[in-house]
């Protein structure tokens, strides 16, 4: 059974917006980071967007930062994704992924990950 589920993924054109959602239940209250993740056909995966204890901090890569939003509903079984100006460049599989401890980075270190959700961006 895969412990995260994504979902929310879709095609949509440059400028729209989407928002990806993962099933986090049974999670949050486990593990100090929860974010999302992404990789580009021929990329590294590369941080999206991560949030710490349960919204209390959140970090954002520079590409998508004004733009992303992370965020978790009420009862901490969902984390969110919302993806507004989506730009072509946005494409990639978006993971979700959470770390129990803080190991001294926001980016790395996560070892529980969802399988995945295509975004697909037109120009």
């Amino acid at each position: 059974q895969v412990p995260l589920v994504e979902s929310g993924g879709g095609s949509v054109q440059a400028g729209g917006s989407l928002r990806l959602s993962c099933a986090v239940a049974g999670y949050a209250d486990k593990t100090a980071f929860m974010g999302w993740f992404r990789q580009a056909p021929g990329k590294e995966r590369e941080a999206v967007a991560v949030m710490y204890s349960n919204g209390i901090r959140t970090k954002y890569a520079d590409s998508v930062n004004g733009r992303f939003n992370i965020s978790q509903d009420n009862a901490k079984e969902t984390l969110y994704l919302q993806m507004n100006s989506l730009k072509p460049e946005d494409t990639a599989i978006y993971y979700c992924a959470t770390k129990a401890l803080y190991d001294g980075t926001w980016f790395s270190g996560f070892d529980v990950w969802g399988r995945g959700t295509q975004v697909t961006v037109s120009s």
